[in-house]
């Protein structure tokens, strides 16, 4: 019998118009100086300038931070910290996509606790309470806002550390399609796949159960449904809405399940080749349905009768390539990728068991 703790932490208000409640919400919340932390692209698209303008006329005082990029490390997260340390600030606001809400979970780990991010590696490793949070994601994709996950980079290894806490988990969410349609096409098709993937990884790991199973199924009907939609008009605010909703069901059931093989596989291309993470997820994820098919039962059937052909008509849709020669991964690394892949901790979950030979299969088919 698979046991489970499921303890919904986070307060979710869906629809379009939520963001504009961001003040009042806080000031009931009760911060008073927040950490607004935004990568460069969301400030550049105004919605920074925004934020501030709502918490300000709440009452709220708002100190900044932009200094990161995609995939922060634990370089930005501790200048982040050193930055937040210096604002006497009382909570955190995370504005974006799944890079600031990581930076900001990151920074409240080491603001609040010290050390270093290493020394959160795993689960639960946070002895003093944390500051409260709220997120605003501004991409329908890796449903970070409903995970009590940080996942970093290690600045020197380049291995990416998942460090997750119950006191870290944002306190409210708030999900407005609107904020995502201005995002770049690119950036739609690989959130929008990725979160795709966490509905489909989340159905077969060996921790599923009832809990999970409810959202990723939820996750999966949302986003099949919703992903060409958006790719041909992003202001088409139901399926906008049905991309966030499910890219937030999909992060809840990865909270409740853990990923997989495809995951696994993924971050070994980003370390090495700074491959964009979903494109690194659309050249994997049908692969590994086809590896693991043996291994769990037709429950693939459930979500598609065809799920891997589905998958790859949704990644040539998003164009996304398919093969890793078609983004210049050299045959000769596979081997290389393959032991690296072995020991990433996704892959323990996966319905098959994984090691760097499957990986190598996985990864000679994607080649």
């Amino acid at each position: 019998m698979i046991t489970l703790d499921y303890h919904p932490r986070t307060r979710v208000l869906f629809g379009p118009g939520a963001h504009e409640t961001l003040g009042t919400q806080a000031r009931e919340l009760g911060f008073r100086r927040t950490l607004l932390v935004s990568d460069p692209g969301i400030r550049e698209a105004g919605y920074v300038d925004t934020a501030i303008r709502l918490l300000m006329d709440a009452g709220v005082a708002v100190a900044a931070f932009h200094d990161f990029h995609e995939n922060p490390d634990t370089v930005m997260t501790e200048v982040g910290r050193q930055f937040a340390a210096s604002q006497d600030i009382d909570s955190i606001i995370a504005l974006g996509g799944g890079s600031s809400m990581d930076c900001g979970k990151a920074i409240n780990f080491l603001l609040t606790n010290g050390g270093t991010m290493r020394d959160y590696w795993g689960y639960g490793k946070a002895s003093k309470p944390m500051l409260p949070m709220i997120a605003v994601p501004t991409t329908a994709g890796t449903g970070s806002e409903g995970q009590s996950y940080a996942l970093i980079s290690d600045a020197e290894t380049h291995v990416k550390m998942a460090c997750g806490d119950p006191k870290v988990a944002f306190k409210l969410a708030l999900l407005d399609p609107v904020l995502c349609a201005t995002a770049p096409q690119s950036v739609i098709a690989t959130a929008g796949y990725d979160a795709i993937s966490h509905a489909v990884e989340t159905w077969v790991t060996t921790k599923r159960n009832a809990i999970s199973l409810a959202f990723s199924r939820e996750a999966w009907k949302l986003l099949n449904r919703s992903f060409e939609k958006v790719l041909a008009d992003p202001y088409d605010h139901d399926a906008m809405g049905g991309m966030l909703l499910g890219a937030h069901m999909a992060g809840t059931a990865i909270e409740n399940s853990m990923l997989g093989a495809t995951h696994a596989c993924a971050n070994p291309l980003t370390a090495s080749y700074g491959t964009t993470h979903g494109v690194a997820i659309a050249l994997l994820l049908h692969h590994v349905v086809r590896f693991n098919t043996s291994a769990v039962d037709g429950a693939y059937e459930s979500l598609a009768p065809d799920l891997a052909p589905r998958l790859q008509e949704l990644a040539t849709a998003a164009g996304l390539p398919l093969r890793l020669k078609s983004i210049d991964v050299p045959e000769e690394d596979l081997a290389r990728l393959s032991e690296a892949a072995a020991l990433q901790w996704t892959g323990k979950f996966n319905p098959r068991p994984f090691d760097a030979a499957a990986a190598r299969e996985i990864y000679e088919c994607a080649w």
